[in-house]
């Protein structure tokens, strides 16, 4: 009796469908232990990272109280973002953040600039210990740093006594006449210098970060380059300019970079100089500091959410105009 054709066929089939459970279960684990090795920072970024996005989009389009519950949230539309456009601290708070970012930021890469190719020129075993030593305040809690440097702004502390001991010096004495020993100088609690207390702070912590950024780049020059440029007659400046200036663009790129997102952030600065936001508020007060006001202070997180939003949308143009401006050149190979 012939055999019907295919029934070979489908029991091969049926004896792979058959294969043992733990061989498979073998097969799956041994083909997705990467996976395995990877899910619990997947979960944990999943929860803490990308969770919290999505709900800052849905925030920000409620009304809620935290202190309420979540079954207080209610749907407002677009309510939050008109409100927050509309408030005259918004702009404020902006405009001292943007202020505040360019008189800390730009002295930071006029004097990074200089200062790591005067450590490279030193040697090696210099620029370490150096770079170490000018590092040390950024890896310093920034909280400490403020808080030092709030009682160093008090009516006694030491910038009004260095102020004074000019002033009584008969040497510097007609440079300082617009000083009165009797009123020192409120650097914590007048508006009119406030922002330039908080950006010196900043200027002193974050400059050892962006001469850490330009050593390192100024490192990977090639003395050749320096030193067929003496033979031709170049002078100290004319190297800086003319090579190391040059062959620096991608890390002054990243450094500038970095330095607008993190300016526009500012918070811990300005909050601890003005006494958490009690003193000189009116040009102290970044837009940070205004976001915490309202989200803890009037607990109204619905705008609070969409005030972060806004300031995403900032930081993000910021950098989009620079990239636009200066990243294609940046960003060449030299």
């Amino acid at each position: 009796m012939s055999r019907s054709p295919g029934i070979g066929t489908q029991g091969s089939d049926v004896s792979q469908l058959e294969m043992p459970a733990p061989n498979r279960l073998k097969e799956i684990i041994s083909q997705g232990t990467p996976y395995w090795f990877l899910s619990p920072w997947v979960i944990i970024y999943g929860i803490f990272g990308i969770f919290p996005l999505f709900f800052m989009v849905f925030l920000s389009f409620q009304d809620w109280n935290p202190s309420e519950g979540l079954g207080a949230m209610q749907y407002i539309g677009s309510t939050n973002y008109v409100k927050a456009f509309t408030d005259p601290l918004l702009y404020k708070s902006m405009w001292n953040t943007l202020t505040i970012a360019l008189l800390s930021g730009v002295p930071q890469h006029l004097f990074a600039i200089p200062m790591a190719y005067i450590l490279v020129q030193l040697g090696e075993r210099a620029r370490q210990w150096f770079t170490s030593a000018y590092f040390l305040p950024y890896i310093t809690s920034t909280v400490a740093v403020s808080m030092i440097f709030f009682q160093m702004y008090q009516g006694n502390g030491i910038f009004n006594n260095v102020i004074v001991m000019f002033h009584d010096w008969s040497v510097t004495a007609p440079l300082f006449t617009w000083f009165d020993p009797d009123y020192p100088i409120q650097w914590v609690r007048a508006n009119s210098v406030i922002q330039y207390s908080i950006a010196l702070v900043v200027f002193w912590k974050y400059l050892g970060f962006n001469i850490v950024i330009y050593s390192a780049g100024m490192a990977t020059i090639s003395n050749d380059l320096y030193e067929a440029a003496k033979i031709d007659g170049a002078n100290t400046y004319q190297r800086f300019t003319q090579i190391a200036l040059p062959l620096l663009k991608p890390f002054i790129f990243f450094g500038v970079t970095m330095t607008i997102i993190g300016n526009m952030n500012l918070f811990d600065e300005s909050y601890v100089l003005t006494n958490a936001l009690k003193t000189a508020t009116k040009d102290g007060m970044t837009i940070s500091n205004y976001l915490f006001r309202i989200a803890w202070e009037d607990q109204q997180m619905g705008m609070a959410a969409a005030i972060s939003w806004i300031l995403f949308g900032v930081i993000a143009i910021f950098t989009a105009i620079y990239f636009y401006l200066f990243g294609r050149e940046g960003l060449q190979e030299n």
